[in-house]
C-alpha cells in the first residue's frame, strides 16, 4: 500500500523505488544528470541500517562489473551514469546480455538531450537494442519510482539486466510520489541456477546466444502487456500518434480535456507490436514523438521505408531532430500536420530574452585550477606552436576565456592519450592536463602506454582532491596519485609535485619548464582543494 508521499527528482524517486525495493547495492561514476541516484541512496538512512553498499567506483565500466557480480550472488543492484558513460560501460553492458541476471539488476542511463553538460546528444536506447536488452523509459517520477520494483522483477523473472532511461528535464525536475509502507527486504544470497552461462567462452556463448534470441521475443509479449505501455483509443482516425517517455506528458499538456487521437504510449521495450499493429490499421497517418533519437521511428519505418502509413517524425521534419523535445515543439509539430483542425493555436518564440540570457560557466574564484592555467599559458609563450590537449573536468572551462588554454576536449582520459600520438608525430611541446578523478578514471592506462614508450609528454594532473564538476563526490585516487604514477613505472626524477596557489606561480613556471624541455614523460601533479568542497569542509568544523 502506497500511503506515503514525497516530493522528488527523477533520479531521486528512481532511487528510492530501488531502495524500497530490496536494494543491496548501488554503484555509479557521477556524471550529469545521473548524479543524484547514488546521493539519494548513500543519503537515505535505510543504507545505514541495511547496510546497503552504496560507493562511487572508478569508472562506469567498473561500476557496471561491481553490479554483476551482486546479481551473480542473487542480490537486487543497481548501477547509474550518463549516457556518454554507456561508451565507457559498453563491453560488460552488452556481455551482461549473455551472462544474463541472478538477482534483479537495473542500468540506469541518463540521456542529455541539448546536451546541458555533455559533449553529446546519444540515445542509450540504441545501446540496449543491439544489446538486445529490455528498457524502462518512466514518464514521470511516479513511473520513475514504480519501475524499479517491476523492473528487479522483470530482470529476476527474464534473467537480463534491465536498462532504466532517464533524460534530463526528468531526472532534474520535482514531482510528488507515493510510495510504499513497508519495503521489501532484500534478496538472500543465492547463486545463479546455470552457472555455466556466466563463463562466456565460446562454445557456452553460442548457446547462450540462441537462447538470448528466444528469451527476447518473450521480451516483446512482455511489453504488449505491460502496466506502462497501452494504447489509447479516439474518434479521430486521421492521425495516430506513437508517444514515449517524457514525450507522453507534453502530449497531454497539450490537449487538457483529451486527446482527439488514438495513442500509443511507449514506456517499456522491445517496442510492443500488437499495439502499434492495432494503430497501424486503425489510422490513416502516424506520428512519432520521443525524446532524443529516432529510435521508434526508425523501427516503425523499417530498413526500406516500406510501411503503406505515412510516418511523421524526426526523419521527416516536422519533430525537432536536436535539443529536448517540449511541449511547444510538440505543438508546432501538430501544427504542422493538421493545423487548427488541432484544436489549439500556437505562436512561433519571440527571441531570447536579455534578462534570461545564460552566462557561459567559468571556474570559481579560488580555483586552484586558474593558477595551474596561469602558470602553463604564460610558461608556453616562449615555446612555437605548443599543444595542449585537455579532459573531461572543471578544467575543461580553461578553454574559455579569459584563458584560452586547452586546444581539445574530446572523452574521459583522452587528455594523455591524444598528447602521446601528437608527440608520435612530432609535436612539441604536447601537454596534457587532466584531474584527478578523471585520471583515475581512465587516464592511468594511457599514462602507461606513455610510460612504456618514454614519450616526449608532460603530463599535469591538476588535483583538487575530489570530483569537482559534478558537486564534489569521493575521488578514488585522493592521497594516492603519486603512488599510482610510480607504481605504473613514471621516473620518480620526473615525478614533480607542487601546490597550486597563487603564491606558486613562478615556481610552478619554472617547473613546466624544465619538465616541458625533458625529452622523455614527465608527469606534475599540481594539488589544491577544490574551493567549494573546502567551504563545506570549513563549514562542518563549526
Amino acid at each position: 500500500m502506497k500511503s506515503n508521499k514525497r516530493l522528488l527528482l527523477g533520479d531521486e524517486a528512481l532511487a528510492l523505488g530501488a531502495i524500497n525495493a530490496g536494494l543491496s547495492g548501488a554503484y555509479a561514476y557521477p556524471g550529469t544528470p545521473s548524479t543524484e541516484v547514488l546521493e539519494f541512496v548513500q543519503s537515505h538512512p535505510v543504507t545505514k541500517e541495511r547496510n546497503i553498499h552504496s560507493h562511487w567506483s572508478s569508472n562506469e565500466k567498473t561500476a557496471v562489473e561491481e553490479a554483476l557480480g551482486m546479481s551473480f550472488c542473487g542480490k537486487r543492484a543497481i548501477v547509474s551514469m550518463k549516457h556518454v558513460g554507456v561508451n565507457v560501460a559498453a563491453d560488460p553492458f552488452v556481455n551482461s546480455a549473455m551472462t544474463g541476471a541472478n538477482g534483479g539488476l537495473l542500468v540506469i542511463a541518463a540521456d542529455d538531450p541539448s546536451m546541458h553538460s555533455s559533449q553529446n546528444e546519444q540515445d542509450s536506447r540504441f545501446y540496449a537494442d543491439f544489446a538486445m536488452i529490455p528498457v524502462l523509459e518512466p514518464s514521470n517520477q511516479q513511473e520513475a519510482y514504480d519501475m524499479a520494483r517491476y523492473g528487479f522483477e522483470l530482470s529476476e523473472k527474464a534473467g537480463i539486466p534491465v536498462m532504466v532511461r532517464l533524460v534530463t528535464r526528468l531526472s532534474h525536475s520535482r514531482a510528488v510520489v507515493e510510495f510504499d509502507d513497508t519495503p521489501l527486504p532484500e534478496n538472500k544470497l543465492h547463486y545463479p541456477a546455470s552457472p555455466k552461462q556466466w563463463v562466456l567462452m565460446p562454445a557456452i556463448s553460442r548457446q547462450r546466444n540462441k537462447r538470448l534470441i528466444e528469451d527476447y521475443m518473450n521480451l516483446q509479449k512482455d511489453s504488449d502487456n505491460s502496466p506502462f505501455n497501452f494504447y489509447k483509443d479516439a474518434s479521430d482516425k486521421s492521425l495516430g500518434i506513437v508517444v514515449s517517455g517524457i514525450a507522453w506528458n507534453y502530449l497531454q499538456e497539450l490537449y487538457p480535456e483529451g486527446i482527439p487521437f488514438p495513442v500509443v504510449k511507449i514506456s517499456q521495450y522491445p517496442i510492443p507490436t500488437q499495439l502499434l499493429n492495432r494503430l497501424f490499421d486503425e489510422c490513416k497517418s502516424i506520428l512519432v514523438l520521443e525524446e532524443g533519437q529516432p529510435v521508434i521511428e526508425k523501427k516503425l519505418r523499417g530498413e526500406l521505408n516500406s510501411t503503406p502509413r505515412k510516418i511523421y517524425g524526426k526523419l521527416t521534419g516536422e519533430v525537432v531532430r536536436t535539443g529536448e523535445l517540449t511541449p511547444d515543439e510538440v505543438a508546432k509539430a501538430m501544427k504542422v500536420i493538421k493545423g487548427k483542425e488541432c484544436g489549439f493555436e500556437t505562436t512561433e518564440p519571440k527571441g531570447e530574452s536579455q534578462i534570461t540570457r545564460p552566462r557561459p560557466p567559468a571556474l570559481c574564484q579560488g580555483c586552484g585550477h586558474r593558477d595551474v592555467y596561469k602558470a602553463l599559458n604564460e610558461t608556453l609563450e616562449n615555446y612555437e606552436s605548443p599543444k595542449v590537449f585537455g579532459d573531461i573536468g572543471c578544467y575543461t572551462l580553461g578553454f574559455l576565456s579569459p584563458f584560452n588554454a586547452i586546444d581539445t576536449c574530446v572523452d574521459m582520459g583522452a587528455s594523455i592519450t591524444m598528447a602521446k600520438g601528437a608527440a608520435d608525430a612530432g609535436q612539441h611541446p604536447a601537454v596534457a592536463i587532466i584531474g584527478d578523478s578523471t585520471f583515475t578514471h581512465s587516464g592511468m592506462t594511457g599514462l602507461l602506454d606513455a610510460i612504456n614508450e618514454n614519450s616526449p609528454i608532460t603530463v599535469i594532473i591538476s588535483d583538487n582532491l575530489t570530483t569537482g564538476m559534478t558537486g564534489g563526490q569521493d575521488s578514488q585516487g585522493t592521497g594516492k596519485l603519486e603512488d599510482i604514477c610510480l607504481g605504473l613505472g613514471a621516473d620518480p626524477k620526473h615525478m614533480r609535485t607542487i601546490d597550486s596557489l597563487p603564491k606558486n606561480v613562478e615556481e610552478m613556471k619554472k617547473l613546466f619548464k624544465e619538465e616541458i624541455d625533458y625529452k622523455g614523460l614527465s608527469v606534475i601533479i599540481s594539488r589544491r582543494e577544490c574551493i567549494q568542497t573546502a567551504r563545506r569542509h570549513a563549514s562542518a568544523k563549526k
